[in-house]
């Protein structure tokens, strides 16, 4: 952890104020919205407030959950690793975003799939649908890439946009022949490594697992999850993916989310240059939606809540993770949660806690 540590006040919170985070959190974690949790929240460059609640899962005996509890972050896979990879190979001059996904996958042609670029799949506005069971139907990388390649758009590409697992499938594939690297090994040279997030990882190993909070009982495989990918196809791939697969605590996103609002700098190290940072994060203009590129925006309704800034960017986890950064408050918000368990019925968090943690750290501000 490099970021320094800030008492609230110091950076901008009223004295005390913060305190009604911790309220709220803690009622719903007794509306058992999930069973544990760890908020984090970082301002003008400081890292203000750091929270566990809760235990591991709802067992009485249950391990409490630390600050530096380890979550399937799901798909902040989609930002923390293969948005970045992205943006830094745009930085090498390695990736165009207005070239033709054809151009690096000569199967994907026929269809109208000639005019999807890499700037549709990053926008969710390529015309590939959100989600497919593949795991049902596929067995290995190859067979994945076919049956994706084969998928009917849905619509026009740029039309409109669709949240699509299956278009970050394919730009991770696209990013991996450009780098000719695989993703984890990517990622961990180029991102994960030099922000120092060491527990920030694929396939966390056994070393790990008592810090690893349990995610669902799954009926496909038959068993609790944890420490292995809740996401079907992103386990049915080996546990790495583009859009899911990653696991990551909430000190690790901290150092993550102050590296994008320092334009790409961490610690004196350039990751990715200011101009592609500020390139990714603003809105794209689809029509009707709130897409960034492999970012999302504030939107009513949305995990945002209604007042963080028009110009934040966030991502959110199936698993119950979130991230949203406020460039123009220098502020980060961070919540992980295994809402999940023991099964993905409970919606609460999805639903309400996100925005209602969103919206009480900035009215905890002295100038929200």
């Amino acid at each position: 952890m490099t970021l320094p540590i800030a008492r609230p006040e110091d950076v901008g919170f009223r004295p005390q104020a913060i305190a009604e985070v911790d309220l709220l959190l803690e009622r719903h974690l007794a509306e058992a919205a999930f069973p544990g949790a760890v908020a984090a929240v970082g301002k003008d460059g400081a890292l203000a407030y750091l929270r566990a609640f809760g235990r591991l899962s709802y067992d009485t005996d249950a391990p409490a959950v630390e600050t530096d509890t380890i979550y399937d972050l799901a798909s902040l896979t989609k930002v923390v690793v293969t948005t970045t990879m992205a943006m830094i190979l745009v930085d090498q001059g390695l990736v165009d975003l207005a070239a033709a996904v054809s151009t690096f996958l000569p199967g994907f042609k026929g269809g109208g799939r000639e005019r999807v670029t890499v700037w549709h799949l990053l926008t969710h506005s390529s015309g590939l649908p959100g989600w497919a069971a593949l795991y049902e139907e596929a067995i290995g990388r190859q067979a994945y890439l076919r049956r994706i390649e084969a998928t009917p758009l849905s619509f026009e590409p740029g039309r409109q946009s669709e949240y699509s697992d299956l278009g970050f499938m394919l730009l991770g594939e696209v990013l991996e022949r450009v780098a000719g690297e695989d993703l984890d090994v990517f990622a961990r040279r180029a991102i994960l490594g030099p922000l120092g997030m060491k527990d920030t990882l694929y396939r966390p190993g056994p070393e790990r697992l008592p810090r690893i909070a349990p995610t669902e009982r799954d009926p496909w495989r038959g068993r609790l999850l944890r420490g292995e990918v809740h996401d079907g196809n992103a386990f049915a791939l080996g546990g790495v993916a583009p859009h899911a697969g990653l696991f990551g605590t909430a000190p690790d996103l901290a150092t993550f989310a102050q590296m994008t609002l320092d334009g790409g700098v961490h610690d004196g190290k350039r990751i990715v240059s200011r101009e592609t940072v500020e390139r990714f994060t603003r809105r794209a203009g689809i029509p009707g939606s709130s897409r960034a590129l492999g970012w999302n925006t504030p939107a009513p309704g949305s995990s945002a809540g209604g007042l963080l800034s028009p110009e934040s960017v966030g991502q959110t986890g199936f698993t119950g993770t979130s991230l949203w950064i406020d460039a123009p408050r220098r502020l980060f918000l961070i919540l992980l949660t295994n809402r999940v368990h023991p099964t993905r019925a409970n919606e609460a968090v999805p639903r309400v806690v996100r925005a209602a943690f969103a919206e009480a750290v900035i009215r905890s501000l002295a100038r929200p």
